[in-house]
């Protein structure tokens, strides 16, 4: 059974610089349900990084109300921000000290007494029970981002934020992160993800909101999202040349080779099963079927443009 219980709630927030309707964040409402990846989806200046620091208190709202595991954040600001680890885009760990020293230290900050224990089990989980005792500098690109995951972690935050957690790392050691993330979400943490590769989004996040220009422009569910979209292409490759389309589908071609056509239209109108049986009907020899579904870009784009 799915958890509808709400960790995060803001309502009518709203973060004004310079002159009053100058607005950061313009008076947003969101909700944020227990367990879940939540997927914070903007271009630069969009508000994102302002959102994270009001919950973090490392900016002050202008006004609304923010909620963090149901304490106000007006009412007990210290309570909300140790129920939040923030990871940070940029690297800051110091070159000189091991990552269980440096663990030992972050506890220090959150007066965590006695967490040595807890931070080699969180080092482990995060792959990096090996390098524990080695200098920071010689950890890989990949291994200090898991560091820093492991410095957000040490105080036991229900809540963890990822500030585009996978920028700059290659192919691998992203699926590695995403391992990392995984493990930590089924362990019960609640993660909220900002990031510009929308397919890590696609990939991980089960409801994403999208932010422009301080205002939140849509927010649901992923499969949701997805569906905002109803266009597809099917691209069909015969087994012998072809000369005519059926006039039942004709007009949704919009390529053709001499043994090749594809295709584009609503799921919503037709489905891919009808077109194949279409052309089965009518004798053509299917050789290959490639499909390709709207992602989350085609749905960001067409945003923005609104």
């Amino acid at each position: 059974m799915v958890n509808e219980k709400k960790i995060i709630k803001v309502e009518k927030l709203a973060k004004t610089y310079g002159p009053k309707d100058n607005f950061a964040l313009d008076h947003i409402d969101l909700a944020i349900k227990e367990g879940t990846i939540f997927g914070l989806l903007g271009p630069n200046g969009a508000g994102k990084s302002t959102f994270i620091n009001i919950l973090a208190g490392l900016t002050n709202k202008t006004s609304g109300k923010v909620s963090v595991c149901g304490i106000n954040l007006d009412l007990d600001p210290k309570t909300v921000r140790g129920n939040i680890g923030v990871v940070p885009q940029e690297i800051n760990i110091d070159p000189f000290f091991t990552p269980l020293q440096i663990l030992e230290i972050q506890s220090g900050l959150y007066a965590v007494k006695e967490n040595k224990k807890k931070n080699q089990q969180i080092l482990g989980e995060l792959g990096l029970k090996e390098m524990a005792n080695a200098y920071s500098r010689s950890l890989s690109g990949g291994m200090k981002r898991r560091l820093m995951v492991a410095k957000a972690m040490v105080h036991n935050p229900p809540i963890l934020i990822l500030d585009e957690p996978t920028a700059g790392v290659d192919v691998e050691l992203r699926k590695k992160l995403w391992e990392s993330i995984r493990r930590l979400n089924k362990k019960g943490v609640t993660i909220i993800l900002t990031t510009h590769y929308l397919k890590e989004a696609e990939i991980l996040c089960d409801e994403i909101a999208m932010i422009n220009r301080g205002k939140v422009i849509a927010c649901d569910k992923k499969k949701n999202l997805l569906n905002i979209l109803d266009d597809k292409e099917l691209t069909i490759e015969f087994s012998q040349s072809i000369k005519e389309i059926p006039k039942k589908i004709k007009n949704l071609c919009i390529k053709k080779t001499k043994n090749s056509v594809t295709m584009r239209f609503k799921k919503s109108e037709i489905s891919t099963a009808n077109i194949v049986e279409i052309f089965v009907d009518n004798k053509f020899e299917l050789k290959e079927i490639s499909t390709k579904e709207s992602d989350l870009e085609d749905i960001f784009l067409k945003l923005l443009k609104k």
